[in-house]
């Protein structure tokens, strides 16, 4: 497995980045040890977690990170540990958001749940508009200097968003995000418009979230029988996100027409997807998620088998559109 630089800082994050949002729910306990232990055998160091997964079902927030902590624990130096807050994850207003009050919460949450004393990469899950930059950015500059967080970052950030942020840490003094976690595959290229290019400027990690389209670059899935059982389609309030996200006839079409494109490159449609995300040069690590160990084989091939020039080419042609905000719309 190779290892890189995590943006501009010292950081240094395997290439792979496993993501944990189905552990506790799509994936009993049992099976995310499973998984687990696969992407460590694979050497993939990277692991990636928010305090309300598991995706999919409210009542369950926190047991992902119980599940992770009980794994890791007596090998927390062995692994890069990131997690995320924002979104609901008690019973208060407060308990929600950017502000102080709620950061604070949160991390010691996580770092109860994960039974450690520090979480190397700590992320934002949204863009709190509620809360004014400043008083988050000094907060997240407090956990860093008290040793709870090593790096700070975003996650569904738009770039106008995380350039704001950064011109407001260098006018503050304060710790600067220095990861982005968005969504990009070749279903969806949005962000090569203007978060790349600004990531690319800043030195910023970029780590993204569905590289194989939550499965449905796999080829998994048939628009004539509907979305496969167990999947992030059907389970729980991730099925409607997922279905809103690449249920439509045009993302079936172009999965249809990469199918002979994996084949002629003697590649599964997994293996593509990930190499294609990987071929661009400002992404550090994609986050790979999995319900079964053996899912993570086709990804970490990927990582020793780079798309050359033309049939990235040809990959970026097909899905130009999805460069688009109206894309399939």
């Amino acid at each position: 497995m190779q290892h890189v630089n995590l943006g501009r800082t010292g950081l240094v994050v395997s290439r792979l980045c496993l993501g944990t949002m189905t552990f506790g729910y799509q994936c009993d306990e049992d099976a995310s040890i499973a998984i687990m232990n696969a992407a460590a055998d694979a050497g993939i160091t990277f692991f990636d977690t928010a305090d309300v997964y598991p995706l999919g079902d409210p009542t369950r927030i926190g047991t992902t990170e119980e599940i992770i902590g009980r794994w890791m624990l007596g090998r927390r130096d062995a692994f890069i540990l990131a997690t995320k807050c924002f979104f609901p994850s008690g019973p208060h207003p407060w308990d929600r958001g950017s502000s102080r009050q709620n950061i604070m919460r949160s991390i010691d949450a996580s770092l109860r749940r994960l039974q450690t004393d520090h979480i190397d990469l700590y992320q934002l899950h949204a863009w709190d508009a509620r809360t004014p930059i400043d008083e988050t950015l000094s907060a997240l500059d407090d956990l860093v200097r008290t040793g709870k967080v090593r790096y700070v970052g975003c996650s569904n950030f738009l770039a106008y968003q995380v350039a704001r942020a950064i011109g407001r840490s260098e006018v503050l003094g304060t710790a600067r995000f220095d990861c982005v976690q968005p969504r990009y595959n070749m279903l969806f290229r949005e962000i090569e418009r203007e978060l790349l290019p600004l990531c690319a400027e800043e030195g910023i990690g970029v780590i993204p979230f569905n590289p194989i389209a939550g499965g449905m670059l796999s080829g998994k899935h048939r628009r004539d029988t509907g979305p496969t059982e167990g999947s992030r389609f059907t389970l729980g309030n991730a099925a409607d996100l997922y279905q809103a996200r690449y249920w439509h006839d045009r993302q079936f079409d172009t999965v249809d027409a990469l199918a002979p494109i994996a084949d002629e490159a003697g590649m599964t449609r997994v293996q593509l997807a990930v190499a294609w995300v990987l071929a661009n040069p400002v992404v550090t690590s994609p986050i790979i998620g999995a319900s079964r160990p053996d899912q993570l084989a086709d990804a970490v091939r990927a990582v020793s088998t780079p798309l050359d020039a033309d049939l990235k080419a040809r990959l970026d042609a097909l899905t130009s559109e999805y460069r688009r905000g109206d894309a399939a719309r």
